[in-house]
């Protein structure tokens, strides 16, 4: 058993390594053939390495939170309807490279959400890139050599779902519209692309300072998008609003009253 044990490290099978002596047990103690012996050690080496799969997928995302939708309070908000958060979870909208847009305002459940749909993704071997789109727009705007600008574009083009957060909470620098158009005109009808706004999508010329650039993002991102769009109060104040605290108690100074 100890020689087994060092090929199977050699040749780095740890998932054999580990239960090698439990499942030699139960082939003796069950009577299996070899063949059956075998398959059970496989099975359990085919989980170690999906296992570390999903965690090496996991940090690639960059999450900013590991969120779940077990752990999402559906009842806190009706007008976000379980069965279609569901439905994305699923993955079937990337078959069709459907883009996804969440807009509402702020603390209604937007980010929480799509970190949850991109884990499952990722449990169902999908590659999910996270990021802020002012982490894209800051990376973007680092590099002014060709092959840089390429390597970092990459990244954003190649995964099977790229999650675009924050956008709307405030004004983007020069030249982030340029950025952003490129980003969707190259995954367009190729990869899906899911966005989060707290704000109207009227207000996107504003936001990124370039009204032609914001009809091109629009009109190439919402040509196959499914929008939700989302009402209702934050759920960051929701043990203040079940306890009865008032906001002006904690945010205005001690010598004002409500």
């Amino acid at each position: 058993m100890q020689n087994i044990q060092h090929y199977l490290s050699a040749l780095r099978l740890s998932g054999m390594g580990k239960t090698l002596e439990l499942r030699a047990n139960e082939a003796r103690s069950n009577q299996l053939d070899p063949i059956e012996f075998l398959e059970l050690i496989l099975q359990d080496e085919m989980h170690v390495r999906n296992q570390r799969l999903i965690e090496r997928r996991n940090r690639s995302a960059t999450f900013r939170d590991q969120k779940t939708l077990e752990s999402f309070d559906f009842s806190f908000n009706p007008t976000i309807q379980r069965k279609a958060i569901y439905e994305l979870a699923t993955g079937r909208f990337l078959d069709s490279q459907q883009d996804i847009l969440f807009i509402g305002p702020s603390g209604v459940g937007k980010s929480h959400l799509v970190q949850a749909i991109g884990q499952s993704l990722i449990k169902q071997g999908k590659t999910v890139l996270y990021r802020s789109i002012f982490d894209i727009v800051h990376e973007l705007l680092q590099d002014d050599l060709f092959d840089k600008h390429e390597r970092i574009m990459g990244k954003y083009l190649k995964c099977d779902l790229l999650i675009i957060d924050d956008m709307g909470i405030k004004q983007l620098p020069p030249k982030s519209g340029e950025y952003l158009f490129e980003i969707i005109m190259r995954r367009y009808e190729t990869k899906s692309t899911m966005m989060t706004s707290n704000r109207p999508i009227e207000d996107w010329g504003k936001l990124i300072g370039d009204v032609p650039a914001a009809t091109a993002i629009l009109d190439r991102f919402l040509h196959h998008a499914i929008i939700f769009k989302i009402k209702g109060r934050s759920y960051r104040m929701k043990d203040r609003i079940l306890t009865g605290e008032t906001l002006c108690e904690d945010s205005l100074p001690s010598s004002l009253s409500c």
